[in-house]
């Protein structure tokens, strides 16, 4: 197994040195940063001391040998190591209810046996998942904030333990870099944050040779979703559902009708993250219908 340290990025690019090369088919341990640099510590802090240059950093990038433009890269999430402590914030106009928010807090919340303690009688199952994860974009750089059809900040509820992420490569090697792990976050993330932590997450690379994936895709043990972020959430949901009912027709040898009325029928169209600039959402189908998408 390879081992990556906090080698942090703040934008994914072609042009990002690679902090490590690893074989096809190879386990990655990454360590990462929580969303904040591991800046908020104390709940005394103020929101404003914050260096936001050093927001939503990744760890990576990862040259994977063998991949190649058209190729997939199949991310295989095989476990997420959480700290004894995550942060939460209120910042005012941010997040569905920013408007709303008269000040900024932060918020230290502890993490023991499998839970996370939200108050003095409220406890939180831990759900740990990755926000940021993704390869070099097609062309340009973007933030690490930013999510688009290279993965980025999908802020994704079940890209967590278990589950198999499929990322388009653009350029040699794909570059892969992730962060921004909570320990549990609801859809949506309407506050802007989850619980936020620092991590250890360990993952295997696989190349799947011209695989035609368009945007990120995933599966997990009970569904099969694709997933899409635009500036207009009626676009995201649009590509998305698009990209689903077209895997219908391939997989099951539907008509393109046909694949519409079943995700009528049976499709659950959800959101991922609501308050970053692209909204990202997610069409599922549950994996009695579609057993996998490659």
């Amino acid at each position: 197994m390879y081992t990556l340290k906090n080698e942090g990025i703040f934008k994914m690019s072609k042009d990002n040195p690679p902090a490590l090369r690893v074989p096809d088919k190879s386990t990655v341990e990454f360590e990462t940063l929580d969303c904040f640099s591991n800046q908020l510590k104390e709940e005394s802090r103020q929101i404003d001391t914050l260096d936001w240059n050093r927001i939503n950093p990744a760890t990576g990038p990862v040259y994977v040998e063998g991949a190649e433009i058209g190729d997939a890269l199949k991310i295989s999430i095989l476990s997420i190591e959480l700290p004894e402590w995550g942060t939460m914030v209120a910042i005012p106009d941010n997040g569905v209810l920013g408007s709303l928010i008269p000040e900024s807090q932060i918020k230290r919340l502890p993490i023991k046996n499998g839970l996370v303690q939200f108050s003095p009688s409220i406890f939180l199952p831990v759900s740990p998942m990755i926000g940021v994860i993704g390869v070099a974009p097609e062309s340009g750089e973007i933030f690490c904030g930013e999510p688009g059809n290279h993965g980025g900040n999908m802020d994704t509820t079940r890209i967590a333990p278990g589950a198999v992420l499929y990322l388009p490569v653009y350029h040699r090697g794909a570059l892969l870099a992730l962060g921004d792990v909570h320990a549990v976050m609801g859809d949506g993330e309407i506050m802007v944050s989850g619980v936020e932590v620092p991590a250890r997450v360990t993952v295997t690379l696989e190349v799947v040779k011209n695989a035609g994936v368009k945007l990120p895709l995933l599966e997990d043990r009970s569904v099969c979703a694709a997933i899409a972020s635009d500036e207009d959430v009626e676009r995201a949901v649009f590509e998305a559902t698009a990209a689903m009912a077209a895997i219908l027709m391939k997989k099951r040898g539907l008509s393109f009708n046909e694949a519409g009325m079943l995700l009528s029928a049976a499709g659950k169209l959800c959101f991922c993250q609501i308050v970053d600039p692209k909204r990202t959402v997610r069409m599922e189908v549950p994996k009695t219908i579609l057993s996998g998408l490659i």
